[in-house]
């Protein structure tokens, strides 16, 4: 019997993202940007709906064990992810005049996307 190793974490995360991906795709959504990366942290999908600039943070839980993958982005995470869009944006000048937003998708074991638009606002504190 020939054993096939597990998937790797990272081979998950692409694969949800490539979910996640056609997804937002099939809803009107146009790529900007994937895997976005910077010290202050990475941005998994940026993507384009009508003229909304939207910074989507991509989940993969198993098991629902500490709130699921959507309860994943705890305030921390969100406070990189908000670094890493104004870094994009300064990066970006064409997209400034844009208005922005944070959407989160969310799997579970079965692959079925939680869409969480607008979930999480930016604070000018």
């Amino acid at each position: 019997m020939i054993r096939l190793p597990w998937p790797s974490t990272q081979e998950k995360g692409r694969a949800s993202e490539d979910l996640a991906l056609h997804f937002l795709q099939s809803r009107g959504h146009h790529l900007v940007a994937r895997n976005f990366r910077c010290r202050r942290g990475e941005l998994d999908l940026i993507t384009l709906e009508a003229a909304t600039l939207v910074f989507v943070e991509v989940r993969y839980r198993s098991h629902a064990g500490f709130g699921g993958a959507a309860l994943s982005v705890d305030p921390r995470k969100q406070a990189k992810l908000i670094q890493a869009a104004r870094y994009f944006l300064h990066q970006h000048p064409e997209h400034q005049h844009r208005d922005c937003r944070f959407d989160i998708i969310a799997f579970d074991a079965r692959r079925q996307p939680q869409w969480i638009q607008h979930a999480f606002e930016v604070s000018d504190t």
